[in-house]
């Protein structure tokens, strides 16, 4: 029976006793205490309060004062129940419940330093998991044993293993998972998606994918004590203990923390051009970092000879083909021939995973227990090629992937960063494939 053919309680009730192990269905799910069931109304806890969760939590536009600075949106415009916020950064996390409590006007949103006992909470049904991307794994990793619904924003990890974890606990829990790349839910996307499936530029030959480079290695000196408002330890998580520094706030550019931005706008374009490509449940199988004579620009070859390529020469991503190209990125559009813009899809041709909004197809396959647009085995995939591409740049040679076996072919080194050491007590168990 597939999930599409089975009610929410019902999809419970057989994964519990499908899967073998103590499975908590929550009360938000069946209902009870006079709620409606999670069929109608998504209870949810929102992890990593700052710029991107803050927008991702949402609110409806109502006329409560002082929350100007957020924009209209997120997952309480869309009917989820917010009743309950977690963050380490005390400033966060005071505006978040201010935030929650003036939507709905009460002082009922319960504010948490630790994640964990947000998700010991039985009544939430999912959570929003937009903390520093050092702690987006472990957190859901967790949130998927504690029975929980995720949308966790990209990118979901610093390491293929640690995105394969993910996918393995995701897959054995029985849960629903989505990765905040919301490109999957833009029209532009999935159209120059569908017609390169389908054959409209011919047969393809060559993408291009525009995003920056690698993280770098963190070289600030001591900075003073941590903030009272800032649990620093708790912060840093996995990564290694150094002293404090203002600058390391701005960890999306620390190797440490981050995979800099190939992970960042990688996720989303290397993304798009692996389901262009027909790739997305699968991968390159070599990686060439550039090398000053023959390989000007990080190289990927996929196993039909596919090549793609990170330059800066495109707007997005950009695919070529024997008859035909298109590029597109956020709010735009562009094929050659220019006729293809308005070439229909038809009923018998290849059509890709549709949705409009990317918050709402994540409630939607909450509600049908259904596969939504970017979940984490397709997440695991697109953000381990943004991993090959660091490691290829770290170790500045190249190197040969086997996307089946999905380790490195004869290359111990290599093989060994496909996994970090994880500073204890933040460690996940490690799932080697």
């Amino acid at each position: 029976m597939g999930l599409t053919s089975v009610s929410r309680r019902g999809f419970l009730k057989t994964a519990a006793g499908a899967i073998g192990f103590p499975y908590a269905i929550t009360t938000g799910a069946l209902g009870g205490a006079g709620q409606p069931p999670a069929g109608e109304r998504v209870v949810m806890g929102c992890i990593g309060l700052g710029g991107q969760g803050t927008a991702g939590m949402g609110w409806r536009g109502s006329d409560a004062p002082n929350i100007d600075w957020v924009p209209k949106g997120g997952f309480m415009a869309r009917g989820v129940h917010v009743v309950a916020v977690c963050d380490v950064n005390r400033n966060n996390l005071n505006r978040a419940k201010m935030l929650v409590d003036q939507e709905y006007g009460n002082n009922d949103c319960h504010a948490y330093h630790y994640y964990e006992e947000l998700l010991a909470r039985e009544d939430i049904d999912a959570i929003l998991c937009a903390t520093g991307d050092r702690w987006h794994s472990p957190i859901s990793i967790a949130a998927a044993k504690a029975g929980k619904d995720v949308y966790c924003e990209k990118p979901i990890s610093l390491t293929v293993y640690e995105a394969r974890a993910l996918a393995e606990a995701v897959r054995r829990y029985g849960r629903i998972f989505q990765t905040g790349t919301q490109q999957r839910s833009d029209r532009n996307f999935r159209f120059a998606c569908e017609l390169v499936r389908n054959g409209y530029i011919g047969e393809l030959k060559h993408i291009t994918v525009n995003v920056g480079g690698p993280p770098s290695e963190c070289n600030l000196p001591a900075g003073g004590d941590p903030p009272d408002w800032l649990d620093y330890d708790r912060w840093l998580g996995q990564a290694p203990w150094r002293p404090y520094h203002p600058g390391l706030l701005g960890w999306m550019v620390w190797k440490d923390y981050s995979g800099g931005e190939m992970t960042n706008w990688g996720a989303h374009h290397f993304d798009i051009a692996q389901w262009g490509s027909g790739f997305e449940d699968s991968g390159p199988v070599e990686i060439l970092p550039p090398d000053g004579k023959d390989i000007q620009v990080l190289t990927y070859v996929y196993p039909n000879g596919v090549v793609m390529q990170r330059n800066q020469n495109c707007n997005g991503v950009l695919f070529k083909g024997t008859e035909g190209e298109v590029e597109v990125n956020r709010g735009f559009l562009r094929t050659s021939p220019e006729s293809l813009l308005r070439q229909q899809i038809g009923p018998n041709e290849i059509h890709l995973h549709e949705s409009k909004d990317h918050h709402l197809d994540f409630l939607n396959a909450v509600r049908n227990r259904t596969r939504p647009a970017s979940d984490a085995d397709i997440g695991y995939r697109s953000i381990s090629v943004c991993h090959l591409g660091n490691i290829a740049y770290w170790l500045g040679r190249p190197l040969k992937w086997d996307p089946a076996a999905e380790r490195f072919a004869n290359d111990p080194e290599a093989d060994r960063m496909l996994w970090r050491e994880m500073r204890s007590p933040y460690q996940i168990q490690r799932v080697d494939v």
